[in-house]
C-alpha cells in the first residue's frame, strides 16, 4: 500500500514526473486538477547557457472523465529564457508529450481514448465531446490528430484484396444550406474491410488512389463491384479493365423495380 502523500496523487493523476499543486471543485464545473512537471532544470539549446523562468504560463486540456466527473487538467507550464544576453535564442516553453502533444487542446491519453472509441467502438463524435464535455472540435481534432498517426504507421493495412468495391456516402451537410458532401469508400469486398475513404463521388479521388497502389497491385484485382454509378463505371474501365464489374444486386433490383413503376 502507498502511503506517500506525493506518490499517491501521482497514481490518483496517472501521469509520469508530475506535482499535483492542488485540486479546483467548483459546482456544476468539471473538476480541475492543477499539476507541474519537475525534473533537473533545462540548458538553452543554442549556447548551453543556464535557463531562468520567465514565467508559469498555464495550459487547461480536456482529460479522461474521474469518479463519474469530467476532467479538465491544468498544467503550469515553465517558459524558459537565456541567460546569455547576447544569445538570439530568446525564451522557450517546456513540454511533455507524454502529457499532451504540442498546442494539443486534450491530453495525450485522451486523445487515444477517444480515437479508440471512435475507430474501433464506433461510437460518435457528438457522443463522446458530450460525455467528456467539452467542444465537439476538441474530440474531432484529436481523432484526425491521432488516427491519421495510426494509419500512417501502418502502410500494409491495405494488404492485396482480389475484390474491389466502390460505394458513396453523403458524408455532412455542409454551411447554412446544408450542402452536400460526398465521400466514396473503398472496400476489400471479400475481406469485408473498409480500405480507404477518398473525397467526392466522381471518378477523379478514386483513379487518384488506384494510380497510388502501383501496376502490381492492380494486376491482382480480379472482381469490381459498383451501385450501376457511371463515375465508378468510369473508374474501373480505366485503372481496371481486366477485371469482371459486378453490379450490387441491391441496386440491380432497385432499378429494376424503378423501370417497372415507370411502365
Amino acid at each position: 500500500m502507498e502511503v506517500d502523500p506525493t506518490r499517491i496523487c501521482e497514481l490518483l493523476v496517472g501521469l509520469p514526473d508530475v506535482n499535483v499543486l492542488g485540486v479546483i471543485d467548483a459546482a456544476g464545473m468539471p473538476v480541475r486538477v492543477v499539476v507541474e512537471t519537475r525534473g533537473p532544470r533545462p540548458v538553452c539549446a543554442r549556447c548551453a547557457g543556464a535557463a531562468l523562468i520567465k514565467d508559469r504560463p498555464e495550459v487547461e486540456l480536456v482529460d479522461l472523465a474521474a469518479f463519474g466527473r469530467p476532467v479538465r487538467l491544468v498544467w503550469r507550464k515553465h517558459r524558459w529564457e537565456c541567460a546569455n544576453d547576447s544569445c538570439v535564442v530568446r525564451s522557450w516553453t517546456g513540454e511533455d508529450v507524454r502529457i499532451a502533444a504540442t498546442r494539443g487542446a486534450m491530453t495525450d491519453r485522451a486523445g487515444r481514448w477517444v480515437t479508440r472509441q471512435v475507430g474501433e467502438h464506433g461510437r460518435t463524435v457528438n457522443e463522446l465531446a458530450g460525455e467528456l464535455e467539452c467542444a465537439w472540435h476538441t474530440v474531432n481534432d484529436a481523432v484526425i490528430a491521432y488516427g491519421t498517426a495510426l494509419v500512417d504507421d501502418d502502410p500494409d493495412r491495405i494488404g492485396e484484396p482480389s475484390a474491389l468495391g466502390l460505394d458513396e456516402t453523403l458524408f455532412v451537410r455542409v454551411g447554412p444550406r446544408h450542402r452536400q458532401a460526398w465521400s466514396t469508400s473503398i472496400v476489400d469486398v471479400r475481406a469485408g474491410k473498409l480500405l480507404d475513404v477518398v473525397p467526392g463521388r466522381s471518378s477523379v479521388e478514386p483513379c487518384r488512389w488506384l494510380a497510388e497502389r502501383g501496376d502490381d497491385w492492380l494486376a491482382n484485382i480480379e472482381y469490381a463491384t459498383l451501385d450501376l454509378s457511371g463515375p465508378y463505371r468510369a473508374v474501373f474501365d480505366t485503372m481496371l479493365p481486366d477485371a469482371t464489374q459486378v453490379a450490387d444486386p441491391f441496386h440491380v433490383v432497385k432499378l429494376a423495380s424503378h423501370k417497372l413503376d415507370e411502365c
